[in-house]
């Protein structure tokens, strides 16, 4: 087992790969329903908006349960929520696959949100606390990536498995990917130092407001509700414009341009060298300007070339600023960073859920191309609050951490 891993890059860059894909692997979980939801409905005899509660169940689950979690890996520890989280997941998932009814598999979905809710709050804290200042917005970049790939990754994965395979085999195949990573977490990721308990087990709930009093910080949580309601909406509507007699597009070829926007999302890892050339701030305001300039000209041409590559534009745009907004969160709250990151995706997983409501109900009362501007107004909106957000100086960016030289040296 690893404890105290060596001052190297390639340790550097071996924890990072296994971050990266457990991120990637846990937050799929979200979105892998969405292609079943038709499959869903004629294997239980249901409507299509019952079976979408499988999707809808673990979004709530999962919202909900990452701030909880999140407040927790302060009085846990980080790689203890992450096993756990793991541990659960690799316990719970293949017995989805063995359900028979719509009730059960609602229930177990939710279930398995919340074990999966675990993971992500506590990762982003492990990543600020454990990596020195220099690598520290490379990991986030790095595992924002993950955030950004899964919204396709778990589309695609569960697409696939269902051509030869029936829907079961899609929560099967998941437990061997789930037992792996526990594995890989177990022994190969540096154990954090957990904080010595305070007070009795609802404390660090009572913390929770602190967030609030630091200043600039509850503005964050604007663009983290923007960033992901405008990245939701837009795989929606994107996906009802292509099927649309527009473009005739079958559901493949739908998820086959909406993996192209994977190319959009590399820019992520390098977020940490565009931090150190332009500031933490400017990186935000041009992921920002960049996928609104993406998202308002989706809708002006129908034609396929040139709305990919506007997808791909946008996507950058969301991969550059997300990284830098999770750094920056991290960067204002300080000690409360765990709290803090954990309110972020409580914060990104609301917007995510009012992204295709917000979506569809533009699309029914004003078309396609009103939904791709009323989200990208969202974006022009959002690049006014950094404006209102001063950062401490001198203290270097990020802030430094006593734990920092645990995993790198």
């Amino acid at each position: 087992m690893v404890n105290e891993p060596q001052s190297n890059s390639s340790n550097f860059s071996f924890i990072t790969g296994i971050l990266f894909w457990c991120t990637l692997v846990v937050v799929s979980c979200v979105y892998l329903t969405i292609p079943l939801i038709t499959i869903f409905a004629d294997a239980f005899k249901v409507s299509s908006s019952q079976a979408a509660w499988a999707g809808s169940a673990f979004s709530f689950a999962f919202a909900g349960g990452g701030l909880f979690f999140g407040v927790l890996s302060d009085r846990y520890g980080r790689k203890k929520l992450m096993l756990s989280g793991l541990l659960l997941l690799t316990i719970i998932t293949p017995l989805i696959g063995s359900v028979s009814s719509l009730s059960w598999l609602v229930a177990l979905r939710a279930i398995q949100g919340l074990a999966a809710s675990m993971f992500p709050p506590s990762v982003l804290a492990y990543a600020m606390e454990m990596f020195p200042v220099k690598r520290r917005v490379t990991i986030i970049g790095f595992i924002s990536t993950a955030f950004l790939m899964a919204t396709i990754a778990g589309q695609l994965y569960s697409s696939f498995i269902v051509l030869s395979l029936s829907w079961s085999y899609v929560f099967y195949l998941l437990f061997a990917v789930y037992l792996i990573s526990t594995i890989l977490i177990t022994f190969f990721i540096p154990k954090d130092k957990t904080q010595q308990p305070e007070g009795s087990f609802f404390s660090p709930f009572l913390r929770i407001g602190d967030i609030f009093k630091r200043k600039g910080l509850p503005l964050c949580y604007i663009i983290s509700a923007t960033l992901f309601i405008s990245l939701v909406g837009f795989f929606t509507t994107l996906g009802s414009y292509l099927s649309s007699p527009i473009f005739g597009l079958s559901h493949q070829d739908i998820l086959w341009v909406r993996a192209v926007g994977i190319i959009g999302m590399l820019v992520a890892p390098f977020d940490g060298r565009l931090v150190a050339k332009i500031g933490v701030k400017n990186v935000l305001w041009c992921g920002l300007i960049l996928a609104g300039i993406g998202l308002g000209l989706l809708g002006s041409m129908p034609n396929i070339i040139f709305l990919v590559a506007m997808s791909v534009v946008f996507i950058t745009g969301i991969a550059m600023a997300l990284p830098a907004l999770i750094s920056l969160i991290g960067h204002i709250a300080g000690e409360f960073r765990a709290i803090a990151v954990s309110f972020h995706m409580f914060m990104v997983f609301i917007g995510a859920s009012f992204g295709p409501i917000l979506s569809i109900y533009l699309i029914n009362h004003g078309g396609y191309l009103l939904s791709f501007e009323v989200l990208a107004g969202l974006l022009g909106l959002s690049l006014l609050v950094p404006f209102f957000i001063r950062l401490e100086e001198p203290r270097s960016y990020p802030a430094s951490s006593q734990n920092e030289t645990n995993v790198t040296g």
